[in-house]
This record gives structure tokens, sequence and C-alpha cells, in this order.
């Protein structure tokens, strides 16, 4: 792999990191989520284009589209139209040291400032805010325009026959339905809180957001909540939160 712009020390030690680390169970034995799978994606689509993942993104999503709200790093202008998250990285420092109690991490691995107009993700900020797994800015619109993407019907930028890829279980009889990049509907106590059908397609995001696609309907149902500013740790379980949305905006649908 070539690692494009920034610090390219910071990146291979990451690359590196991914490639060391054993797996924790037997390969088709069970769906555990984890960053590292959408951060190798990200360093691979980089080595294809040979160009840097937010210009890729400018040039294939966000331009096509006509996105004017959605980007990586977005400018200072723009934070009065952000929420603000947690300050400092409290609970990334606390995992970190729960899982690495042997190694005194410096000071200056975590912030101590409000996170605000800046990615929360502390593995994405020290990869320049640009990273496969976090870093992107949008608002409920824009998210909804990405969203249609994903749809056969909607799509501009994919063949409509990879859509199918997103609704179709590739873990079946696991603890988890997933599908290409996304949690299915089917899967046990999902945030879709059994209002959407089995093939419904959906992602979450850490710090309060949520989007799940149904594509027998073409509905999409977006949550841009915050559960991190001026919260305490443990941040809210927005579970219960989530489902409800879900079935009280299905109820409110079906019901015009």
């Amino acid at each position: 792999f070539y690692l494009f712009n920034r610090d390219s020390d910071i990146r291979e030690n990451v690359l590196g990191q991914i490639t060391a680390d054993p797996t924790e169970v037997q390969v088709n034995s069970k769906v555990i989520y984890s960053d590292y799978n959408f951060l190798a994606l990200g360093f691979l689509i980089e080595n294809i284009y040979q160009l840097p993942l937010d210009e890729i993104a400018r040039r294939e999503l966000f331009d096509p589209l006509n996105l004017v709200d959605t980007c990586f790093n977005p400018p200072k202008s723009l934070s009065p139209r952000i929420a603000a998250s947690e300050t400092g990285n409290t609970y990334e420092k606390q995992i970190a040291n729960d899982l690495y109690p042997e190694i005194q991490l410096p000071e200056s691995a975590f912030r101590t400032r409000t996170i605000w107009g800046e990615v929360h993700d502390n593995n994405c900020h020290f990869l320049d805010g640009v990273a496969g797994h976090a870093g992107i800015f949008s608002t409920a619109g824009e998210t909804l325009k990405l969203a249609q993407q994903f749809l056969p019907e909607s799509t501009s930028i994919l063949h409509p026959e990879t859509c199918g890829m997103f609704r179709k279980n590739f873990s079946r009889g696991l603890n988890q339905a997933r599908s290409v990049s996304f949690q299915l509907a089917a899967t046990k106590e999902s945030t879709a809180g059994g209002a959407l059908t089995d093939d419904s397609f959906g992602h979450l995001g850490f710090t309060g957001t949520s989007l799940w696609i149904e594509p027998s309907t073409q509905r999409i149902f977006i949550l841009l909540t915050n559960r991190t500013h001026d919260h305490q740790l443990p941040f809210a379980d927005l579970t219960d939160t989530r489902q409800n949305f879900h079935r009280k905006a299905v109820g409110i649908l079906d019901r015009n």
C-alpha cells in the first residue's frame, strides 16, 4: 500500500496494527463489529484511485450529488450548525487504558477541549479527520440524498443490481444479520425495532446518529441525535429511543 496525504508514519502504524492484530474468534463463527474493516477499506480505495480519500469522496459522491453541506473537516464557519460532542476523549481514553493497562499513554494522545466542528472519533482525528470509518459531516437532507444511492430505484452512482448486496444476508445463522457494510433488521433486537422488513438495512453513529433504509417501500429513516455533549459516562443507550422512533414513524406513514 502507498498511504496518501498527511502523516504517513501514523497511517503506516494504523495499517500495521490492523494487519498484526489476531482475530478474536474463528472466521465465520460470530459477527463482531470492528472499525478495522472500514479503515482498511479506506486505505484500499486510496490505493486503487491513487488519491486521498476525501478527494475521492468529493469527486465520486459529493460533487455528482450536488452536496454542499457534506464533507470531511468542515470549515470553522459551519461550527454553529454542528452539534458539539464530548469534552475531551474521556470515553476512548478509558477504553484504551482498560485494554492496555501496561502502556502509559501520553496526555497528548487525547483531546481535552470540547470537540466541536471536528470528528469525535480519536483514530480518525489522528488521521487528520479523514478515514474510512469516520469523519464525514452532513445534514439530514443530504444524508437522505446519500441514502437514496443504496436503492435501485433512485441511485445515480451505483448499478441497480449492486444495491441488492445491501439487503442480502451474508451471515445467516450467526448472532447478527449483516449485508455489505450494513446491519439488517433481521438481527435480533436491532434498532429497527421490529417495525421494518427483515431485509431493511442500517448503520449507527457513535455520537447518536442513525440511518435505516427499507428497500421494499423505499422509506428512509434518519435520526440525528447527540448523546455525547455535556454527559457523564456511560453515554445513554439509545436503543429504545431508536426502536420507538421507527415504530412511530412507520405507524404514521402507514396511516397516510
